[in-house]
């Protein structure tokens, strides 16, 4: 399914909506067996619904166009980078750098790098969200989209300078 695969997104997106509002409130007991086959087929698992869903109904972002934005990239990532084949590996989340870190004056920048390539390539462990709350002060502050930052780490690759060139002039233009 890839002529439509946005509308099961979009139709799994709101079931997961309903399961937590009727009490399925933890991933262990968030029913999306029927759904699995499907978000795997394009890079995804249980918890990339359960936790934009349950930040959507807890704190009202992010919405159903920016879960469907990243998890486009996600998907083209994953067919295209990837050939349909996960990954094995899993970022350690007690490797990422501290939520006060900085790159170049920017704090969150160096936490929030490794963390976005983890979501490409789809090995984020299930208690680390890509776009979390301390992920989307970031963006809110730098004025920065989360799919936008994630093109921009697919496009840079292994290349930080690039990254941090990038967001450094996103705050110069938000700020002129």
């Amino acid at each position: 399914m890839n002529f439509n695969y946005q509308e099961e997104l979009v139709r799994i997106w709101e079931k997961g909506v309903e399961l937590y509002k009727s009490g399925h409130n933890s991933p262990d007991s968030f029913p999306m067996s029927e759904e699995l086959p499907f978000l795997q087929s394009i890079g995804l698992n249980r918890m990339d619904i359960f936790d934009y869903v349950e930040d959507w109904i807890c704190e009202g972002t992010p919405d159903l166009a920016t879960f469907l934005l990243i998890h486009d990239i996600r998907r083209c990532f994953f067919l295209e980078e990837q050939n349909s084949i996960p990954s094995s590996n899993r970022l350690d989340s007690s490797s990422l750098p501290g939520k006060q870190e900085s790159l170049e004056g920017i704090t969150w920048l160096p936490r929030i790098i490794p963390k976005a390539r983890a979501k490409l390539r789809g090995e984020l462990p299930p208690e680390t969200m890509f776009c979390c709350g301390g992920d989307r002060a970031f963006f809110k502050q730098n004025d920065i989209h989360p799919a936008e930052f994630l093109r921009i780490v697919q496009k840079a690759a292994a290349d930080d300078d690039k990254i941090i060139s990038w967001v450094q002039k996103r705050i110069q233009s938000k700020n002129s």
